[in-house]
C-alpha cells in the first residue's frame, strides 16, 4: 500500500487543503511534516468552509488518524484554540496525534519575529510574525523547546532560563525592548502541558509500524517549493523544508517507504510576502485573479499577489521533489479570458533561459517569455470528467501537463469537495 506526499508546487496557498481532503476518505493518516501556524489551508465541505494552520486536513475526513510530525513548530495556544474551533463546529478531534519531539513557538519567539522584521525595514522578508523562523533557528542551535519538555518543569525551566539569558541581552540592548520573565513564559507553557498530553505520542514509531502493515499515509507540507529554505527563492523563504525531503526528516520515515509526491499547482501563480515573481501581474488581469480567486491568504488575511503560470517553476518543483503526478487547482478562475498567455522560458540578460536559475541575482533579472492559449466562456464547475470540459479548457491543461513534466491526474474546477475531475488515481 502506498505512501504519499502531497506537497505545494509553486510559492504556497496552490490549494494543498482541498487534494488532501479529497484523499483524506481513502488514507488511515495525514501528517503534517513542516511548517507551523503560518501555513495555511482552505477546505470547503458541502456549505461549510474550514480554515486550518496547524493541523492537518485529514482531521475533516472521518476515519482518517491526523499527525502533526517532529519537523513541525507547534504553537499550542494557536493549537488548542483550533482544536476548540473544530470541535464546536462538531468535528471529531480526539483522533489527533503530536509527536513529543515537535519543537514548540514560544511568546519570546513570536516578540522576536516582529521586532526583528521591523528593524529590516525594506529589507524586509514578508514574515507572517509568528514566530516560526526563531523557533526554527533555536530547533538549529540546539536551545529549542520540545513538545516533550512540557512534562518536565525542571527540563523546560533550564531550557527557557538558557533561551531567554541569550535573547533579553538582544531584545534590551540591539531592539530596546523589555526583557521577558523566565517565570512567566514556565508558567504559560507549563499551563498547556494538560490539555496536550493526550495527543503526544512517538509518531515516527507509529508511521512506520502503519506503513509496514499496509496502511496508508499521506504526508501534507505547508507553503511550497518555492518557499523551501534550500531550494526555495532565498532569502525570500521559510525555514523549513516543504519540499519531498521534508517528509521524511519531519516524520522519520525513510525514502524508500514512499511510492508517489504529487504536486499542486494552481492554473496561474501566487505568491505572499516579499521576494521576486517574474509572471506578477500589475493591472487588472492581476486584479481579476485576486478578486475572482479569492487570493487572501488564509492565515494572514494579506492580499496574494497574483500572476500567469509558470512553467519554469513548475518543471523545477517536479525536478526537486521527484514529482510523479500533478493536482491542477482553480482552473475555474480562468474562464472568461480570450487569451491566456503561460511563461514557458525567462529572458535573463538577453538569454532564453528555460530552466530555473541557481542564481539569485539571474532570478530577480528574469523577464517572462510567453506563448498565449486560447482561453473559454463555458462554465467548468459542473464537469465530472475530462471530456466535460470546453475544449479550450482541455488544451490549456493538455500544454500545462507538457511543459511541467509530469501527468495532471486531478483537476480542481471549483472550490467544493466534489468538485474536482480525477483523471488517474493517487492511489
Amino acid at each position: 500500500m502506498p505512501a504519499l506526499v502531497l506537497l505545494g508546487a509553486q510559492w504556497g496557498d496552490e490549494g494543498k487543503g482541498k487534494a488532501t481532503d479529497l484523499l483524506g476518505g481513502s488514507v488511515d493518516y495525514v501528517v503534517r511534516y513542516q511548517g507551523g501556524n503560518n501555513a495555511g489551508h482552505t477546505v470547503v465541505v458541502g456549505d461549510q468552509k474550514y480554515a486550518l494552520h496547524l493541523l492537518p486536513s485529514g482531521i475533516l475526513s472521518p476515519g482518517c488518524t491526523p499527525v502533526i510530525g517532529n519537523g513541525v513548530v507547534v504553537d499550542p495556544a494557536v493549537l488548542l484554540s483550533e482544536l476548540s474551533g473544530l470541535d464546536e463546529r462538531g468535528v471529531d478531534t480526539s483522533k489527533l496525534l503530536i509527536s513529543g519531539n515537535a519543537h514548540l513557538i514560544t511568546p519570546y519567539h513570536t516578540t522576536l519575529d516582529k521586532v526583528s522584521e521591523r528593524f529590516l525595514g525594506k529589507r524586509k522578508i514578508g514574515t507572517t510574525g509568528r514566530g516560526i523562523g526563531p523557533a526554527y533557528a533555536d530547533k538549529i542551535n540546539r536551545v529549542g523547546i520540545r513538545v516533550q519538555d512540557l512534562f518536565d518543569e525542571s527540563i523546560l525551566r533550564q531550557k527557557v532560563e538558557a533561551a531567554l539569558d541569550n535573547k533579553n541581552q538582544v531584545l534590551a540592548k540591539l531592539y530596546n525592548r523589555r526583557a521577558i520573565a523566565v517565570e512567566q513564559v514556565v508558567e504559560e507553557l507549563l499551563g498547556y502541558a494538560d490539555p496536550l498530553s493526550g495527543y503526544v505520542a512517538d509518531t515516527t514509531l507509529l508511521l512506520n509500524n502503519a506503513i509496514d502493515q499496509g496502511q496508508v499515509v499521506l504526508f501534507e507540507g505547508g507553503q511550497g517549493t518555492l518557499l523551501d529554505v534550500d531550494h526555495g527563492t532565498y532569502p525570500f523563504v521559510t525555514s523549513s523544508n516543504p519540499t519531498a525531503g521534508g517528509a521524511c526528516t519531519g516524520t522519520g520515515v525513510g525514502p524508500t517507504k514512499i511510492n508517489r509526491v504529487i504536486g499542486i499547482l494552481k492554473a496561474y501563480t501566487t505568491r505572499v510576502g516579499a521576494g521576486p515573481f517574474p509572471t506578477e501581474l500589475l493591472d487588472e488581469d492581476g486584479e481579476k485573479l485576486r478578486t475572482i480567486g479569492g487570493e487572501r491568504g488564509v492565515t494572514t488575511g494579506r492580499d496574494r499577489r497574483c500572476g500567469w503560470f509558470d512553467a519554469v517553476i513548475a518543471r523545477y518543483a517536479t525536478r526537486v521533489n521527484g514529482l510523479t503526478d500533478f493536482f491542477l487547482t482553480k482552473l475555474d478562475v480562468l474562464t472568461g479570458w480570450e487569451r491566456i498567455p503561460v511563461c514557458v522560458a525567462y529572458e535573463i540578460d538577453g538569454k532564453r533561459v528555460e530552466e530555473l536559475p541557481y542564481s539569485q541575482t539571474d532570478f530577480h533579472h528574469a523577464k517572462p517569455i510567453y506563448e498565449t492559449l486560447p482561453g473559454w466562456s463555458e462554465d467548468i464547475t459542473q464537469a465530472k470528467t475530462f471530456d466535460e470540459l470546453p475544449k479550450n479548457a482541455q488544451k490549456y491543461v493538455q500544454a500545462l501537463e507538457e511543459m511541467s513534466g509530469a501527468p495532471i491526474s486531478a483537476i480542481g474546477v471549483g472550490p467544493g469537495r466534489d468538485e474536482t475531475i480525477q483523471i488517474n488515481s493517487f492511489l
